[in-house]
């Protein structure tokens, strides 16, 4: 029995092994907004699963640049049977240029023995025979063709890759500020309840001697208990709410392994913020006109519509008939060095290559696809442009109105706490009952938990302006701004 239990026992420590847990954050001090951004732009895995699709996009790039690699090729012929004996190496470097399309090359090339007359192109002197050439595209492949066409789109897939970095930090910081003032403001409203709790529970302990006393009615004794039970609930609620919001602001807030941290009461801050933060807001048109250029969605179409342009000077290029130019320098060598007789004279051709597709159903196909995307592409961007327009002009009314009911909320707590403390006053002075000091403690508890969610919005809504307006000091980026 004992053995059946150490073997549960180890099962279960080896199981938990697999399955990380929350971390509890041991704050000493009060813990800022900036501490929470900083932790998600590190850790945060949605921001490193961006960093290594950018990883991946860079070494696309690099794969493209390949097609501009020097290349080395050699062939050789060695007739084993037959009336000719003629034997030929063939050696060559060869590099693909960008301009032109041009195709820069170097060969040498040895052979001995007899060849037939119809491979005497196989001959060489002595010493072998040195090449120079290079092949240019006059028409087809002039001034794009698939090498470069790749590279520009692996480029340009790179500055997309860049951009949904950019996008996803931006979100990412968006949500882990949200996430912390909802955590601030649910710390708040706990204590809010806590402290209208804590009140009931002090009075119960002196109505029980009144009433022990004769001096108050055992009813109000249950009045008490009543609202002792009704604050217990809303605690109760309230401390739902803030475990609820400090699991989320976990998912930001993480250790330097990763670990999400769920943050302690140790880490509120020692007081809740008295009005909105501080800043300059931008009229309309210029936060719009800052979006309009620096949104990362509006670049990445933009970059989409890049790549697609690219690809339509690509599909028009293939239209196109091919005609190449190539020219040639050799020069023979005898074993002393340089052949001078005839045969070894350097010799130096230019010649040239027609082809046309007659149909090119094929390159038209591509073309009208291209173009057609393309199209497509570009009434995306004018579409994301004007819900942007639209999202500034609503987050604007959205902070106004934010910070009114800021000013409207205060106003409300210090009415009802001047009547809370009125009441208080005349209960003291028997003027007044349980009740109506019950209504009035609780009206100002709900004032304070209005004031404390109006501060909590005003600041919401101005990360939500800030991301809107792509504001990257604001959420501790260091990235360079994009022009979209």
């Amino acid at each position: 029995m004992r053995f059946g239990r150490v073997i549960v026992i180890l099962l279960a420590l080896i199981a938990s092994s697999f399955h990380p847990a929350l971390g509890q954050a041991p704050e000493t001090t009060a813990l800022e907004v900036d501490d929470v951004l900083a932790s998600a732009a590190k850790n945060y895995p949605s921001i490193l699963e961006g960093l290594a699709r950018r990883k991946a996009a860079a070494g696309a790039v690099i794969e493209a640049q390949g097609a501009f690699d020097l290349v080395f090729s050699a062939e050789s012929v060695d007739r084993v049977s037959g009336f000719y004996s003629g034997q030929a190496l063939d050696a060559e470097i060869r590099r693909n240029l960008r301009p032109l399309g041009a195709s820069l090359y170097s060969g040498y090339r040895l052979s001995g023995g007899d060849f037939p007359i119809y491979e005497r192109d196989f001959e060489t002197a002595d010493a072998g025979e040195a090449r120079l050439g290079v092949v240019f595209s006059l028409l087809r492949d002039r001034s794009i063709d698939e090498r470069r066409f790749s590279e520009f789109d692996a480029r340009l897939a790179l500055q997309q890759a860049e951009l949904d970095v950019l996008l996803t930090k931006i979100g990412v910081q968006r949500q882990a500020a949200v996430a912390y003032w909802r955590w601030v403001a649910a710390g708040y409203q706990l204590r809010v309840y806590e402290r209208l709790l804590s009140i009931a529970k002090e009075r119960e302990t002196g109505l029980e001697e009144q009433v022990r006393r004769g001096a108050q009615a055992a009813i109000f004794l249950t009045e008490n208990r009543q609202n002792i039970i009704r604050r217990q609930r809303l605690a109760a609620e309230a401390q739902r709410d803030y475990e609820a919001a400090a699991n989320e602001l976990s998912l930001f807030y993480r250790s330097p392994d990763g670990t999400p941290l769920i943050p302690s009461d140790n880490g509120l801050p020692n007081s809740f913020p008295a009005g909105v933060e501080s800043g300059t807001i931008m009229s309309p048109s210029a936060a719009i006109a800052e979006a309009i250029r620096h949104r990362p969605e509006l670049a990445l179409l933009s970059a989409a519509l890049e790549r697609l342009e690219v690809e339509t000077d690509l599909r028009r290029n293939q239209l196109l008939p091919r005609l190449d130019l190539k020219a040639e320098v050799s020069k023979d060598f005898d074993a002393a060095g340089i052949d001078d007789t005839p045969s070894g004279m350097t010799e130096a051709y230019v010649g040239l290559r027609f082809s046309l597709p007659l149909q090119r159903r094929e390159a038209r196909g591509r073309l009208a696809a291209a173009e057609a995307k393309r199209e497509a592409t570009l009434q995306q961007r004018k579409l994301a442009a004007e819900r942007v327009e639209i999202e500034i002009r609503n987050i604007l009314i959205e902070l106004e109105t934010a910070t009114e009911l800021v000013g409207m909320a205060r106003d409300e707590v210090e009415q009802a706490e001047t009547m809370r403390r009125a009441e208080q006053e005349r209960f003291a002075n028997g003027a007044s009952d349980f009740f109506l000091l019950n209504l009035r403690e609780e009206a100002a508890a709900d004032a304070q938990i209005g004031m404390l969610r109006a501060i909590a919005r005003a600041r919401i809504a101005r990360v939500n302006f800030d991301a809107a307006t792509v504001n990257l000091q604001r959420f501790g980026l260091s990235d360079v701004l994009v022009e979209g």
